[in-house]
């Protein structure tokens, strides 16, 4: 299991800028969340996460790999969309995943060539996939890309876990950016503690 690196500079990074970030970091202690080197594999798992609970998503998860194996774009391709479908899925779920692979095997997207471009074409050319928005991509660049500043401004754990840190009934777009600028350049390390702070940690 291969999980998100950081360390030192970014914890006391974070540390010196938001003393309410530090309380929280000095009590939760390092978080280690799981990582998916595989692109494709990393899109089907969050096309999967979509709109779900963490439970649901990870019983489907273990019947699509228990069904096919290793997650392919060739796989999933040549695979009916019933057969996808089965797996737990909705109907426009096993659609999106269908559409991705297709695009994928037949070369229309290049996932290979994401790792050296900035976040925000990696984002563009994600969202060209049908069911593929900003907050799937931006979870790619987190949970497979590892890019160290992502801050995912539609991830409602994230922005509960703002809220509770900064004791706010509400947040409002241009506050949620001001916290974001504060932790960068590692906004994604910064994410990890606010989705450990929603859980109630």
């Amino acid at each position: 299991m291969r999980i998100f690196r950081y360390g030192h500079a970014e914890i006391s990074h974070l540390k010196s800028r938001d003393r309410k970030l530090a309380a929280a970091i000095d009590r939760i202690g390092m978080v280690e969340c799981e990582i998916i080197p595989d692109l494709f594999t990393a899109l089907v798992y969050n096309i999967v996460g979509q709109q779900i609970s963490s439970a649901a998503a990870d019983t489907v998860w273990a019947r699509m790999k228990q069904r096919f194996g290793k997650i392919t774009p060739e796989r999933l391709d040549a695979a009916t969309l019933e057969e996808v479908q089965q797996c737990g899925l909705s109907f426009r779920k096993a659609g999106y995943i269908k559409d991705s692979s297709r695009a994928v095997a037949g070369g229309e997207v290049d996932l290979e060539a994401l790792g050296d471009l900035p976040d925000s074409e990696v984002i563009r050319r994600l969202s060209s996939l049908r069911g593929v928005g900003r907050w799937t991509a931006e979870m790619l660049l987190i949970f497979s890309l590892e890019r160290p500043d992502v801050v995912s401004g539609g991830d409602l754990a994230i922005r509960r876990g703002m809220m509770t840190l900064y004791g706010r009934k509400t947040l409002d777009d241009d506050t949620f950016r001001r916290y974001a600028r504060r932790y960068s350049p590692y906004g994604s390390t910064a994410s990890l503690y606010l989705w450990e702070i929603a859980l109630g940690r």
